[in-house]
C-alpha cells in the first residue's frame, strides 16, 4: 500500500500544481468573481499539502505503524476527493450559476478526513517510535 500511497501523492500533487495555474491563469478569465477564484484556490491547496502528507505516509511506514499509517493514507485520500472535489464542483456550478445544492455539506466531510488523517500519522509515528 505505501507503494500506491507514494504514486498516488505524486500523481494529486502533480495535478494541484496543474490546477494552480489553470486557477491563476485561466480561471480568471473565465470569472473576475473572487469568491469563485477562492474558492478554487482553496481547494488546490489543501489538495497539494495533503498530497505531500500522502507521500510522507507512503514513504514512513513499513511494518511499525503500519496500520495507522493505511488510515492516515487512505484519509488524506478521502480528504482530497472530498473537499477538493468539492469545491471544484462548487467552482463550476458557480460558473454555470447552477445551485451548489448539496455539494456545500460534501466539503466539511472531507475536512474531517483530514483531521483524522492527520490524527492517525500521529499515532503511526508514535507507533512506529514505540516499536524502535
Amino acid at each position: 500500500m505505501n507503494r500506491s500511497f507514494r504514486m498516488l501523492g505524486a500523481v494529486l500533487a502533480g495535478l494541484a500544481v496543474a490546477l494552480g495555474a489553470f486557477g491563476a491563469h485561466g480561471l480568471q478569465q473565465l470569472t473576475q468573481d473572487e469568491k469563485i477564484i477562492q474558492t478554487f484556490q482553496t481547494g488546490v491547496q489543501y489538495q497539494l499539502w495533503h498530497a505531500i502528507a500522502l507521500l510522507i505516509t507512503g514513504l514512513s511506514f513499513s511494518k511499525s505503524g503500519a496500520s495507522y499509517g493505511k488510515w492516515a493514507g487512505y484519509s488524506f485520500l478521502a480528504g482530497i476527493l472530498f473537499f477538493s472535489g468539492s469545491l471544484y464542483a462548487i467552482t463550476y456550478l458557480r460558473l454555470h450559476q447552477i445551485p451548489v445544492g448539496w455539494w456545500g455539506p460534501v466539503t466539511p466531510l472531507g475536512g474531517l478526513f483530514f483531521i483524522v488523517g492527520w490524527g492517525a500519522l500521529a499515532l503511526a509515528f508514535f507507533a512506529h517510535e514505540k516499536s524502535n
